[in-house]
């Protein structure tokens, strides 16, 4: 198989992603208007604590491996060997950014070790500081939304240097089905996986007990609409699914659109508490530009 240039990306954002063009296309294909929001921020300029909640949710050994976790790999193909099917499970941060800028959401082995493949390519070439930062800038985070900070904004009404404790939890454990999260009527499995993930920063030492409490009653009112009839605790299985986008309340003042701007590339790993929760400025957020 080709590898693509990964020196790009070492400098500047892509202009689109393989993710963002197949919605396009779907949308397409179903006669459906498509606006895809995003927005380009350094790591810098994201709330540490929605990073240390994406890696302890997406990826706890992020910092360590090269490309792969064996281990949870070996547990996703062996649940996905007992429910006759391919999951989510088991793929790293590295492997699922290999996905949305490459591949899409086809399922197969092919893609499989395709993906495998450049998320080695993707490891030898790049920091784990620009990965992560390609990777929370490209993840989809609802119907449209691709990136933390067209996500924060569409759900929380934040940017993503401000958000607390509680909304970075909240919106790294709408990760596994994003396109199926309304927090008016918040689903049973994301109550569970948000509550979860904070008491796992909690038990790993990430957050206090003070902060601890504080975020859960956060949490509690972020979560407070009724539970959809018929919700279970598992996250459905979103990249299978073509659903409706739920009504997202806009930001209250909407910021001119801009053009984006490189972003620096250090190599040290985010460290403990940093800022969650103080306000920065964030770059305007804009429509994802299509593919030339």
């Amino acid at each position: 198989m080709a590898l693509p240039a990964t020196g790009p990306l070492a400098e500047r954002p892509p202009r689109t992603t393989a993710l963002i063009e197949q919605r396009r296309d779907e949308a397409r294909r179903d006669h459906r208007p498509y606006a895809p929001r995003q927005a380009w921020v350094p790591l810098e300029r994201i709330s540490p604590r929605l990073v240390e909640a994406v890696v302890a949710s997406e990826d706890s050994g992020f910092w360590t491996h090269h490309g792969f976790d064996w281990g949870s790999l070996h547990e996703a193909a062996r649940q996905g060997w007992a429910r006759g099917k391919l999951g989510r499970g088991g793929s790293t941060i590295t492997q699922q950014l290999a996905k949305n800028l490459w591949l899409g959401t086809e399922r197969s082995l092919w893609r499989k070790v395709r993906e495998a493949v450049l998320a080695a390519w993707l490891e030898a070439r790049l920091p784990k500081r620009r990965i992560l930062a390609l990777y929370l800038n490209v993840a989809e985070w609802g119907n449209g939304l691709f990136g933390v900070e067209a996500g924060a904004r569409a759900h929380l009404g934040a940017v993503a240097g401000a958000l607390t404790t509680a909304q970075s939890v909240l919106l790294a454990s709408m990760l596994p089905a994003p396109r199926r999260v309304d927090l008016r009527h918040p689903s049973a499995w994301l109550r569970s996986r948000a509550t979860h993930l904070l008491d796992r920063l909690r038990d790993e030492g990430t957050i206090g007990a003070d902060e601890h409490r504080g975020a859960a009653a956060e949490l509690a009112r972020l979560l407070a609409g009724p539970t959809p009839p018929g919700e279970r605790d598992e996250p459905p299985e979103d990249e299978a699914l073509d659903v409706p986008a739920p009504d997202l309340a806009p930001p209250s003042e909407p910021p001119p659109p801009t053009v984006d701007a490189p972003e620096p590339v250090p190599d040290a790993p985010v460290q403990g508490a940093g800022t969650a929760g103080q306000a920065d400025t964030a770059p305007p957020e804009q429509p994802a530009r299509p593919q030339e």
